[in-house]
């Protein structure tokens, strides 16, 4: 018999890649049924999963008996949340996912992966305290270890996907483009095509639970300075596209004020500390060796993905 597999924000980029992966994995698919959980069940992307045979259920993350019907009869589940962009969401979004692990259990399930963050107060040394969603995160990590579940924390690092927009090249209008951020040109971040690769890792993880039960996984393909970046994406487009580093208080004159601290602050993280702290090539190291086959690299993802600066 069949276990059922509940995949939180099976229409995003994260839940839909596991999704994907294990519907065509020749042993996951035949070990567990999909249940994908998305707020709207009517929206195009869900009614494509349910023409794929997955069991689609809407819910609400501010909603616990709506969580918990979702979680009925669940063996294992994949979570992830949406992160809140708003002063003051860091007991809403500890809360939303503090529900999850709590239906998980009620519901009997084995076995979670949570979709983590580091949390940047801790990682900056109290320096950085305002990136809400990103301490969030690890609390609810801090959770889910004291509850009677098998868990695996995964950390997916920044995704190649955002070169469509916050990395996206801007024209200087002499033919050439810029990429300008908060980051120096040598500040080296790790890339992931999370839409191409999360199930790589999930996948695994859910073949092995017990090896991978209590670990913290980084993923991504690997580190990639912000100069290789641009470079990569002059040898795919054809176009000379250049890094420009913003300085700290024009970088933050840009940012909305109801939550531009937050996103400064984050960046700020990502430049100063790194995504993955101070053991991040370590971690990385390891965490890739945990992914199931061949992951993509960032100038494979722009060849599949053409990226028109026209």
């Amino acid at each position: 018999m069949s276990k059922l597999l509940v995949v939180f924000g099976a229409t995003g980029n994260q839940g839909g890649s596991v999704v994907d992966f294990v519907l065509n994995h020749p042993e996951l698919s035949k070990q567990y049924k999909v249940r994908g959980i998305t707020r709207d069940a009517t929206n195009p992307k869900a009614q494509a999963l349910e023409q794929k045979g997955v069991e689609v259920v809407a819910a609400d993350f501010d909603d616990d008996e709506s969580i918990k019907k979702a979680l009925e009869g669940a063996n294992a589940v994949f979570a992830t949340t949406v992160s809140i962009l708003e002063r003051g969401a860091k007991e809403k979004a500890v809360n939303q996912g503090k529900a999850i692990a709590d239906a998980a259990v009620a519901a009997g399930a084995d076995y979670i992966i949570w979709s983590t963050i580091p949390n940047a107060t801790k990682g900056s040394g109290g320096k950085l305290v305002n990136v809400e969603f990103f301490d969030a995160r690890e609390l609810v990590d801090e959770y889910i270890r004291t509850l009677p579940i098998k868990a695996t924390f995964w950390r997916p690092g920044a995704f190649m996907q955002n070169v469509v927009d916050f990395w996206r090249p801007r024209p200087v209008g002499d033919g050439t483009y810029v990429v300008a951020g908060l980051a120096y040109p040598d500040t080296e971040v790790p890339l992931i095509d999370v839409v191409g690769d999360s199930g790589k890792w999930i996948g695994s993880f859910l073949l092995n639970p017990d090896k991978y039960d209590g670990k913290t996984i980084a993923s991504a393909t690997r580190f990639y300075t912000y100069t290789e970046i641009v470079e990569t994406i002059s040898k795919v487009t054809g176009k000379t596209v250049k890094y420009q580093n913003i300085p700290d208080e024009v970088f933050l004159s840009f940012l909305p004020p109801s939550y531009g601290v937050m996103l400064y602050e984050m960046n700020l993280f990502q430049r100063d500390f790194g995504a993955f702290g101070e053991k991040g090539k370590e971690a990385l190291e390891l965490g890739a060796a945990a992914a199931l086959g061949t992951l993509t690299t960032f100038e494979e993802y722009l060849k599949k993905n053409p990226l028109n600066l026209d």
